[in-house]
């Protein structure tokens, strides 16, 4: 099978609307993981924006308040799970079925929560993959758009463990010196082997490092070399990769 490409977009910065464009621009699919509000202080998009976005991309939930669900009691981290979906149902007036752990700080009993929300499935922030994993519930990515250092990769990949299935990629990445080069590298590391490439992006870190002509120019690579029925929304991936 060639290459799959999904990409999500985290925390409904307002910023996600610049995003979507470009995303269109070069065909690509993509998934929005939007929280109603921010406890972290930056600001989210409005009911109308969302709406907007959801004419043309998948939308996800973030939690109620972008909250780490590790830091909070389990009633909290109900609330979160729950109300973050329930709300932003409101708002599109349809069912939401993807979620996305803040943070990637979760436990399983925050896994089960998910699943008892009604939730169809969940990603989470391990990187350094090119498969969908092991459950609906924990679906890992390939990489974050963001200028990490080496050392980075490296916390991370002792961190998160599933050191086997996460190795080619953290060799990818060491033996790259620039930052670009890495997203490039794993990218193309997954075309070669027919595997999965997820993106995974903060429109408000590219907004601050100043990143769009990097991320134009990494997307236009991107579109050139997926077909487009293997370009899909993390719930597709889902669908294609896991039974109910």
């Amino acid at each position: 099978m060639p290459i799959t490409f999904t990409c999500s977009v985290d925390d409904g910065h307002p910023s996600d609307m610049r995003m979507a464009e470009l995303l269109h621009r070069h065909g690509l699919s993509a998934t929005f993981f939007i929280p109603i509000r921010n406890k972290e202080g930056f600001p989210v998009m409005s009911a109308s924006q969302i709406r907007e976005l959801d004419n043309g991309f998948e939308i996800g939930s973030h939690t109620f308040d972008h909250c780490f669900l590790g830091s909070v009691s389990m009633p909290q981290a109900r609330y979160q799970i729950f109300e973050g979906k329930q709300k932003l149902e409101d708002i599109l007036g349809k069912a939401v079925s993807g979620f996305c752990y803040p943070g990637g700080k979760y436990h399983q009993a925050h896994v089960d929560l998910v699943k008892r929300a009604g939730f169809q499935y969940a990603r989470t922030t391990t990187n350094l993959c090119f498969d969908a994993g092991t459950n609906r519930f924990e679906i890992p990515t390939t990489c974050q758009f963001y200028p990490h250092q080496k050392s980075v990769y490296l916390r991370n990949f002792i961190r998160a463990m599933h050191w086997n299935q996460r190795q080619a990629g953290l060799r990818t990445v060491l033996q790259q010196d620039s930052w670009i080069n890495r997203m490039y590298a794993l990218f193309d590391h997954a075309n070669q082997s027919e595997a999965i490439f997820h993106l995974w992006i903060h429109s408000h870190n590219i907004d601050d490092l100043n990143l769009w002509c990097d991320l134009d120019a990494f997307l236009a690579h991107v579109a050139t070399n997926v077909s487009h029925h293997q370009r899909v929304t993390n719930g597709q991936l889902a669908s294609r990769y896991f039974e109910h």
